[in-house]
């Protein structure tokens, strides 16, 4: 996989015309760059520098305890070891390839490639002080942004496995649920079935699952909690597992129906069916070229029109090999997002597309699908939910 990105990374470069890429770490396991795990998929101590030239070069100039399991990963042509300073090896090789051009990991807008520190960066400045490249510093975002989501079939098959299990999952959770079942045992149930399973969940156990019922609920990015599952609420989890190192991002919603219900109340039906309706809506506006908050601004006017409230959050993120994996997102133009609802969609990107809206005395209505982008459109990763599912 490290070789296939590297190779779709020197594709990229050319295509963006820019000369050089260069990945600038040190202490990585502790402080990693997040494209360590797309370029190399191995940590390292010193200073190091990883080369990716528009020509097909790839050279790594790692400190001399590093320099053979860098070798063993296979990920670059050339590995140059060094003992007292990577100074002289880095300038020389720059000097080498003579680039116009140096891209490198600082971004205002993508957390995903702003892993340059700030030392790092000093450090940097001070090996090229004298010499002309210091100028020819640029943010490696557009690069980042590109090698991260346009998936290869390889990534896509991954994504998928985690979908299907994850989908599962949920499956048995519904076989499980019953009324005065606590958010924690549900977690629980879930995370047995993780371990059952062999495999991780995507983000941070403590929210992973994040389970929630009825209308007192935080709603989002909170643990489980003693709160029970009462008839007449609505219930809805955050969840996903991580395959080959490949992560699902899904909700699912259901209802608890009361002792003389047979169907939900016309209320919660309303709901559920908007939000469903609206990633539907939504996705038939996700194509290439198309900028990300012109997605989220139909799913957004189609909930408003139907008498709720809009959402508080962007519509959708990429998932790859984290659950929120950077660059391009469908947001609205709010000031917290930056630069990021203006970049346009691209063919193999996978989002998320996940609006919610708050159903007064029920609780929260929430679905979260996923899809990838096509030639003129978008496929849906997971298998969508169709219908509210009903807890007797």
């Amino acid at each position: 996989m490290v070789t296939e990105k590297i190779s779709q990374a020197i594709d990229i470069l050319a295509e963006k015309d820019i000369d050089l890429w260069l990945i600038f770490v040190r202490e990585s396991h502790s402080l990693p760059d997040p494209s360590l795990q797309l370029i190399l998929g191995a940590h390292c101590t010193w200073q190091s520098a990883f080369i990716i030239s528009a020509t097909g070069e790839t050279i790594a100039i790692v400190g001399n305890l590093d320099a053979e399991s860098i070798k063993a990963t296979g990920a670059f042509q050339e590995v140059i070891p060094y003992k007292s300073s990577i100074r002289e090896n880095l300038i020389n090789t720059i000097q080498r390839l003579s680039p116009n051009s140096i891209a490198i990991n600082y971004s205002k807008n993508d957390y995903m490639s702003d892993g340059l520190t700030h030392g790092m960066y000093l450090l940097l400045m001070d090996y090229l002080k004298d010499t002309t490249f210091k100028d020819r510093l640029i943010s490696s975002e557009a690069i980042i942004s590109a090698v991260r989501g346009r998936k290869s079939a390889t990534e896509l098959e991954y994504l998928k496995q985690a979908s299907d299990l994850t989908l599962k999952i949920f499956d048995k959770v519904t076989q499980f649920l019953r009324p005065g079942v606590s958010e924690k045992e549900v977690a629980d149930f879930i995370l047995n079935e993780v371990k059952i399973a062999g495999v991780e969940v995507s983000w941070d156990q403590a929210t992973c699952p994040a389970v929630f019922t009825g209308p007192e609920s935080a709603g989002a990015h909170f643990g489980p909690t003693d709160r029970v599952t009462e008839r007449g609420h609505i219930m809805n989890i955050d969840f996903g597992v991580k395959v080959n190192g490949y992560c699902a991002d899904l909700q699912r919603t259901w209802y608890f129906l009361k002792e003389d219900e047979d169907i939900a109340p016309i209320a919660v039906q309303n709901g559920f069916e908007t939000i469903r309706d609206s990633i539907q809506e939504a996705a038939k506006a996700l194509k290439p070229g198309i900028e990300g908050w012109k997605v989220d601004q139909v799913a957004r006017d189609y909930i408003v029109s139907r008498g709720f409230d809009e959402y508080p959050h962007a519509l959708g993120h990429q998932i790859g090999r984290e659950a929120h994996d950077g660059a391009g997102v469908l947001c609205p133009v709010w000031e917290r997002y930056g630069e990021l609802p203006f970049l346009k969609v691209e063919k193999g990107q996978v989002y998320t597309i996940e609006p919610r809206l708050t159903v007064e005395g029920y609780g929260i209505a929430t679905i979260e699908e996923e899809v990838v982008v096509t030639d003129d459109g978008c496929e849906f990763i997971s298998t969508p939910q169709t219908d509210l599912i009903l807890i007797k």
